[in-house]
């Protein structure tokens, strides 16, 4: 009976995603002799939390006191945005509460059920455990490894082909590999992710907005590897018209939502773009570059998970298209590209 309302916290929880990070994706429903009562969800950063949407959904509080509490994640025990949510839940007269996994975060980890068992409140956790951690992946990653969620994304022919080979004369042209349904998906992608990675020679060649502009949501911060600051100051990934970092060894002056990183000769990149995002509060990164710096994050082991969309094209010649270390842990037709799904074996 658990996981029936664990679930259903599961369900709400995804309506977030893309909208409440760094904050983690939280569903809850409250439930009275088997009948659910209240429900709600965190829909946005620095709005109410799930538990206090779930409570003041209720038209009948005096059921409280004898209704179940389920959230798939550990109520907070501090002062952030928001008051904590145990202490709404205390107010509220709950005398019970199942949770999916305690929360990662220190700063709570444990003690928002301290706090509430310490109050007479009957907890129960670990329901759907496996599930909950899946769903925030993101927040895990970012609270176990100090570093935010990595996904790999592009798109190679039928013939294992990631681009042409092409000259100086086709710059700013893409070579596309999927259709227009394809690319749509994309975009729902890139609204869900905080950060998106290219490298100059993708900035240069393929000259993208990498926003998301054929999907409803908040475009993410656009970063881009130019160690010798490159390119020609026309490109979109230039324009000013969304929050974009270049990680350059020969910064230039900042702009309108342009800024630099500098990068000393001898940096490891990766590692100085994943602290950079680790410390500005960065919990997912989309890498859509080309076949160098795909390859690096593979070659260095560094990534969670990889979304490969295979096209009906056949190039014949051309760039090969990134390998992968395992076989897909899914695929599935979408329009008229098969889309690869990997998980490192590592990745929550």
């Amino acid at each position: 009976m658990h996981e029936k309302y664990m679930y259903r916290c599961l369900e709400l929880a995804r309506k977030g995603l893309g909208n409440t990070a760094p904050n983690p994706l939280v569903g809850c429903v409250i439930v009275y002799q088997d009948r659910i009562i209240g429900e709600g969800y965190h829909m946005y950063f620095g709005g109410n939390h799930a538990e206090v949407n779930a409570i003041q959904s209720i038209k009948t509080p005096e059921l409280l006191k004898d209704s179940t509490l389920y959230v798939n994640l550990e109520p907070c025990s501090h002062f952030g945005k928001t008051p904590p949510c145990t202490g709404v839940i205390m107010e509220a007269g709950l005398k019970k509460i199942i949770v999916g996994v305690t929360d990662p975060n220190s700063i709570v980890s444990g003690e928002g059920i301290r706090q509430l068992t310490d109050k007479g409140i009957k907890a129960g956790t670990n329901i759907l455990k496996k599930e909950c951690i899946h769903l925030n992946r993101r927040f895990f990653t970012f609270h176990k490894k100090k570093r935010p969620y990595i996904v790999l994304k592009w798109a190679q022919t039928n013939d294992g082909f990631i681009d042409r080979i092409r000259n100086g004369h086709e710059q700013g042209t893409i070579n596309w590999i999927t259709d227009e349904a394809s690319r749509i998906l994309v975009h729902k992608w890139r609204a869900e992710e905080q950060a998106i990675l290219i490298g100059s020679r993708t900035a240069i060649l393929d000259n993208p907005r990498l926003d998301t502009r054929h999907w409803p949501g908040k475009s993410p911060l656009r970063l881009v590897i130019d160690r010798k600051n490159t390119m020609p100051d026309h490109l979109h990934i230039l324009d000013g018209t969304a929050e974009t970092t270049v990680f350059t060894s020969n910064p230039k002056p900042a702009g309108k939502n342009l800024s630099y990183v500098t990068l000393d000769k001898h940096a490891d990149i990766i590692s100085v773009l994943l602290t950079y995002l680790y410390e500005k509060d960065i919990q997912s990164l989309l890498v859509e570059g080309g076949r160098i710096l795909l390859g690096a994050f593979i070659k260095k082991g560094i990534w969670d998970e990889a979304r490969v969309m295979v096209g009906n094209k056949a190039f014949v010649k051309g760039v090969p298209a990134p390998v992968m270390p395992s076989e897909p842990i899914t695929q599935f037709k979408f329009a008229e590209s098969t889309v690869k799904i990997y998980r490192h074996r590592d990745s929550f």
